[in-house]
């Protein structure tokens, strides 16, 4: 009968324990219900990220650019901006080709960049901005959009518009460069956002 008492004893001790090990584990890869920043995306460090979104009717996230909107079409498409945190005054734009490497560096293609977008604005019209918007110069020393123009191959290119929410305005001439867009950018990003167009030309027949 002892023996029997004491097997249940340690029966039960082993449950205990390996119930608890489990539930630690759970906590730790962020399952349990009192993980800070619940809710939020990033993992295990619980970020809370502002749910800034931008879409367009031009072509779906991850979908094929139209010719209407490369470098043969040369249209900007427009994109609504909405998610912002509040607090939010202006966007910034960067559209570049990051399926290039330059001159043996790391540096890709720069299509356009665009700053002080109003935030009232909710977001910038097909083929051109909203009053008060600054146009940089793209990799051709040229301002505006400058679309997709990837060559015909086995791989499409991967194109990528970053926007930026900032909680101020940027004090920037037209010509700066995209490392002065970054560096100003610095301290005042409160969101980030991005939507992918992929493109490669038609072989010529």
């Amino acid at each position: 009968m002892r023996h029997k008492l004491v097997l249940a004893i340690v029966i039960v001790a082993i449950a205990t324990a390996v119930g608890a090990d489990m539930s630690a584990q759970q906590q730790e890869r962020g399952g349990g219900a009192g993980r800070a920043g619940g809710g939020g995306r990033g993992g295990r460090g619980g970020f809370n990220l502002p749910p800034l979104l931008m879409q367009t009717d031009a072509f779906p996230d991850g979908g094929i650019v139209p010719q209407k909107y490369t470098g043969r079409g040369g249209v900007q498409p427009g994109f609504k901006f909405s998610g912002a945190p509040e607090g939010t005054v202006s966007y910034a734009i960067i559209f570049h080709d990051i399926d290039v490497a330059l001159q043996g560096g790391t540096g890709d293609v720069l299509h356009w960049m665009a700053w002080n977008i109003p935030a009232s604005a909710g977001g910038i019209p097909e083929g051109k901005l909203p009053e008060g918007s600054v146009q940089g110069n793209n990799i051709t020393n040229q301002p505006g959009y400058m679309g997709p123009g990837a060559p015909a191959g086995p791989r499409y290119h991967h194109y990528v518009f970053e926007l930026y929410a900032l909680n101020a305005k940027l004090d920037l001439p037209a010509n700066a460069s995209r490392d002065d867009l970054l560096k100003a950018m610095t301290g005042k990003t409160v969101a980030k956002s991005a939507y992918v167009g992929r493109f490669r030309s038609e072989p010529t027949k």
